[in-house]
């Protein structure tokens, strides 16, 4: 893969405005098939240009208004935000306090600098291959909630560039959502709370929520190979203190003593494990109480911990799909769910990587399709680079939706009986 150079993004940029970027899906996105008058017009863009120059409250009449205006600023950075009450570009000529955010996809942000108090290999903007399953287990655990709980359909998963996820909920109900419920269902979402002096994060007590089992299901698979194996939080004295310090006193004392006899992480698991599922099973008047201690360990270290400020304010921006990362010029692809366990942050093609395969699939049969339309040129640009299978789930994406919305409008047309 071509090495990319921070230096080289204003070269780069205006190819993949003009060849790359997928602004046909991208408009049938957010325009949300036209149902609602001037619903792309009234959408906040905020772009971050060349010398980190910031530009708030973009609007455009049409989508192929903003993929002019991309090709003419190509910006560094791409951001969306908010369908406003009043054009965002015309928010100045607003009457104060009128000019208000009235709807915006449900959003998640999952920053892996958030687990750094529980991650070995890594921290801060670092990640591996090793600690990239925290986020696997995430869209895992996430997804399944937003679906099997809240009853949500369009989610869109998008690697963030570098070291993150997001997530995009496109219903139209939940698009209309007001902050309250927006947060009400982040703390629906929340299981481990507390700043860096909280020691133990995650509290259980009976009656365990269908939540918490079908979350503690999802870990559970990824856990020993994640956490005993890559992690080795029970590899030495010291790390496997920090584990047993969230384990109640009346436990702690046994496992300290037994631990040093077992061999590695995984045994010295399976004796904690073992332990707190026979105060489970011994349930009953007079016997011990039942103590989770082995769920509240995987669930700190391996629960989604979420950006309750993102997801609550309409009007908070997040950064768009397709854009280019900055530092590491790699873009914000869409997620395959059916192939997230097999999803490398480290293989999503960067900038430099793309523009370096148009170059060596060279000028094919540019002279026989001299009358082809810009957009034809551009859809056969993209599918010669390694862009074309995110390109792909994005498309299949906004497609789910088109449909879902030509069924919702047949039905509506049946019940009301137009013919």
């Amino acid at each position: 893969m071509a090495r990319f150079e921070p230096a080289a993004l204003p070269e780069l940029l205006p190819v993949f405005y003009r060849r790359l970027f997928p602004h046909g899906a991208y408009g049938r996105w957010l325009g949300y098939g036209g149902v609602v008058k001037n619903y792309f017009q009234l959408r906040e863009f905020s772009f971050t240009l060349r010398d980190d120059v910031y530009l708030r409250f973009q609007s455009f009449g049409s989508p192929q208004e903003l993929e002019r205006e991309l090709q003419r600023t190509n910006p560094y950075k791409i951001d969306i935000g908010a369908v406003y009450s009043h054009r965002p570009n015309q928010h100045n000529t607003v009457h104060l306090g009128a000019f208000q955010p009235q709807e915006k996809e449900l959003v998640f942000d999952i920053d892996m600098t958030d687990y750094d108090d529980v991650r070995m290999c890594c921290s801060s903007a670092e990640i591996c291959s090793k600690c990239w399953t925290l986020m696997t287990i995430a869209v895992r655990v996430i997804d399944r909630a937003l679906v099997e709980d809240l009853g949500m359909r369009h989610r869109l998963w998008v690697y963030s560039g570098r070291r993150g996820v997001h997530c995009w909920v496109c219903d139209d109900a939940v698009r209309k959502w007001s902050p309250v419920l927006r947060a009400a269902a982040v703390e629906y979402l929340t299981l481990v709370k507390g700043g860096a002096e909280t020691v133990k994060k995650v509290n259980l007590s009976e009656p365990i929520h269908p939540f918490i089992r079908r979350s503690v299901s999802v870990v559970e698979k990824y856990f020993e190979a994640y956490a005993l194996v890559g992690q080795d939080i029970l590899g030495s004295l010291e790390s496997w203190d920090k584990v047993l310090a969230l384990v109640p006193e009346e436990h702690r004392e046994p496992l300290q003593a037994e631990f040093p006899k077992k061999r590695d992480s995984v045994q010295r698991w399976e004796l904690l494990k073992g332990r707190m599922e026979r105060t489970r099973r011994a349930g009953g008047p007079g016997k011990s109480t039942p103590c989770y201690a082995d769920w509240e360990i995987m669930l700190q270290y391996c629960f989604p911990r979420l950006d309750i400020n993102v997801s609550k304010g309409v009007g908070h921006l997040l950064k768009s799909p397709f854009s280019v990362h900055p530092k590491t010029g790699r873009i914000s692809v869409p997620l395959d769910l059916q192939r997230l366990d097999q999803f490398d942050p480290f293989a999503v093609p960067t900038i430099s990587s793309l523009c370096q395969e148009l170059d060596a699939a060279g000028d094919d049969g540019e002279q026989e399709d001299g009358g082809e339309t810009e957009p034809k040129r551009r859809a056969r640009d993209y599918k010669k680079t390694s862009l074309a299978p995110y390109v792909r789930v994005f498309e299949q994406f906004v497609e789910e939706m088109e449909r879902a919305r030509r069924g919702e409008l047949l039905r509506r047309s049946d019940l009301q009986g137009d013919f």
